[in-house]
């Protein structure tokens, strides 16, 4: 195996496998500015590696074709750090197809250095304030299961931030997770792909960008597999909830939301709600009024529903469809 380091990675992070919805992930947060791009590997037919601490990014290219052969994770970790004349100064998380975990910790990591694994997940960090990192990280990872699998290993990274982290600051974060075909048109695996390179606080940037990119991304990937795939079901409605309580100065955002609850009849007052608040921040959007007139509508405001399919058809008077709706909404 080639060998090869970029640099001292001093960093936490988490690898971590959900079986009912098929998803492997790789979260860390660092002093290093660009560690995710480092630290971060994951494929769907494969599974997930965190390799830090002297990054060694062979670890992952040549790590990831082995757990795709269906190597348990143990038999992986053990041939590339075997391998590896300078595995003393390397750390090393893997999660393999099935969920089972390795994890490894060079005797020359700079301390504090170690490691945590349960089913499903391992947590690594080197240079950290001492081994209540892993152990909350661990505890925050566990206290959200049933949330998507993004939020449960962010959830991490903000409880081993407060636990201390990496004992020399913090620059940057970042999340992937990884779902057969959930990237963007299915073009991809790559579900979740957010990186903070270099920012004073990047954990809250990171939180930022999660919130939005699972509502525009993940959300309309879970809603594809309904009613086939109950656990997408679960996941697409704690993602509407959470756009319902939280809610959003993003009109288009709140739009989607609110169509996705509509058009199932459920959550049926926040998917009105929702829409309201769209139209007041984009009152001129005929495709938004029609939201909320489909809304209203399923809400048993027909009054209210004919009202705002007029003021659609009056924004974008030539839109057959918006006619459509407003005849329907009216008989």
């Amino acid at each position: 195996m080639t060998v090869l380091f970029l640099s001292i990675l001093s960093t936490f992070s988490i690898a971590a496998y959900d079986s009912d919805a098929g998803e492997w992930g790789v979260a860390v947060a660092s002093c290093v500015p660009f560690a995710y791009h480092s630290v971060a590997w994951a494929e769907s037919d494969a599974g997930a590696i965190a390799t830090q601490s002297w990054t060694n990014h062979f670890y992952a290219t040549e790590g990831l074709p082995l757990l795709e052969s269906g190597l348990h994770a143990d038999s992986v970790l053990s041939l590339l750090v075997s391998a590896d004349s300078m595995r003393d100064q390397r750390q090393l998380g893997i999660v393999d197809l099935d969920g089972n975990t390795a994890s490894f910790t060079g005797e020359s990591c700079m301390n504090w250095a170690g490691s945590v694994q349960g089913d499903g997940y391992t947590i690594q960090g080197n240079i950290l304030t001492g081994p209540e990192v892993v152990a909350e990280m661990e505890t925050a990872f566990l206290a959200t299961e049933g949330f998507p699998l993004a939020e449960r290993l962010y959830a991490a990274l903000v409880a081993g931030e407060a636990a201390g982290g990496d004992s020399r600051g913090r620059q940057s974060a970042g999340i992937l997770v990884v779902r057969e075909n959930s990237g963007h048109a299915g073009a991809t695996d790559r579900f979740v792909d957010l990186a903070v390179n270099d920012n004073p606080d990047p954990l809250m940037v990171l939180g930022e960008h999660l919130y939005t990119w699972e509502m525009y991304n993940c959300l309309s990937v879970y809603a594809s597999e309904i009613p086939q795939n109950e656990v997408s079901e679960a996941r697409m409605m704690h993602l509407l909830h959470l756009l319902a309580v939280q809610g959003s100065n993003d009109p288009q955002l709140l739009n989607m939301g609110a169509w996705e609850l509509a058009i199932r009849d459920l959550m049926l007052d926040e998917a009105v709600s929702m829409a309201k608040q769209a139209s007041e921040l984009a009152p001129e959007d005929s495709n938004i009024r029609d939201t909320l007139a489909e809304c209203l509508y399923r809400f048993g405001d027909v009054e209210g529903a004919v009202e705002q399919a007029q003021i659609a058809v009056e924004l974008d008077p030539g839109n057959p469809y918006l006619r459509e709706q407003l005849e329907r909404f009216a008989n």
